[in-house]
């Protein structure tokens, strides 16, 4: 082989070197360069060089990541037995941590998620759960969190999804429901006819004491009867009907009583005896 076949061979050997260490991460990658087993420093985004043979390149991903939690049976503090799923959103914050520190990070978040989720709900009654979302979620974020910070992990969101409870349960809270239901209906109209009888009471008062709102109100009583297209007869008194009649009951009152002609005849046979 003459020089410049092995000036091409030489070449194309430094060619193939130079490419085969070129490396290309994304703007939401990063490389953990390895030289000779140990970590030597963290590459990236962009284009960059590592030695061939000698340095490896683990890449990793920074984006948001999501753990769907499946259905879980766990009991709560009021002993009833439930179904849960959730889903847990975490980032990646230090990459060097979450590829020396655990084994599979991922599985790791899951396995820590699903057991805080379970402590959490055993530890609220049935109605917390279901009226205390935000306060769970916050408090099993702030828990897998605490775990998971060594990792270079941090747990962004944590939010249950479903959650099923018995047959059994459901029908006692609809009948709850519905007898709360039931009892505010009555409250509400219990407290409406207290309100329409205390204003009745203040307009009968007004009307009783101005006698020309009386007449006022049985002028509008006759314009609504009349509107109304029946075949109706009303027979419609004075408005002083009423004291007239009282009038002419106090002056009978006071008249001299006579007796009947019967009467004067059985009183004239009982003297005769």
């Amino acid at each position: 082989m003459t020089a410049m076949g092995y000036s091409l061979v030489l070449i194309v050997l430094v060619l193939y070197f130079l490419l085969a260490g070129l490396k290309i991460d994304r703007e939401y990658q990063r490389g953990i360069i390895y030289r000779l087993g140990r970590v030597r420093r963290l590459r990236g985004p962009g284009l960059y060089w590592i030695f061939p043979g000698i340095e490896q390149k683990v890449q990793v991903d920074l984006r948001l990541r999501t753990v769907n939690i499946e259905p879980q049976e766990t009991v709560t503090a009021d002993s009833v037995t439930i179904r849960v799923n959730a889903v847990l959103y975490y980032r990646m914050i230090d990459p060097v941590k979450a590829i020396n520190s655990v084994e599979s990070y991922r599985d790791a978040v899951y396995q820590i998620a699903l057991t805080t989720l379970r402590n959490v709900i055993g530890q609220n009654l049935l109605d917390d759960v279901l009226q205390n979302r935000d306060r769970i979620n916050f408090n099993v974020q702030q828990i897998v969190d605490e775990v998971t910070e060594p990792w270079g992990i941090v747990i962004e969101r944590v939010e249950m999804k479903d959650v099923e409870i018995p047959l059994s349960m459901q029908r006692a809270m609809a009948k709850e429901a519905e007898a709360v239901r039931e009892k505010r209906a009555r409250r509400i109209k219990a407290e409406a006819e207290l309100e329409a009888s205390e204003k009745l009471t203040a307009a009968s008062r007004m009307i009783s004491s101005s006698p020309a709102a009386l007449e006022l109100r049985r002028l509008q009583m006759l314009a609504e009867i009349g509107t109304e297209n029946n075949t109706t007869t009303v027979l419609m008194l004075p408005s002083d009907f009423p004291v007239l009649a009282n009038r002419l009951a106090d002056y009978l009152g006071q008249l001299p009583v006579t007796s009947s002609p019967v009467e004067r005849s059985n009183a004239g046979v009982s003297d005769q005896e």
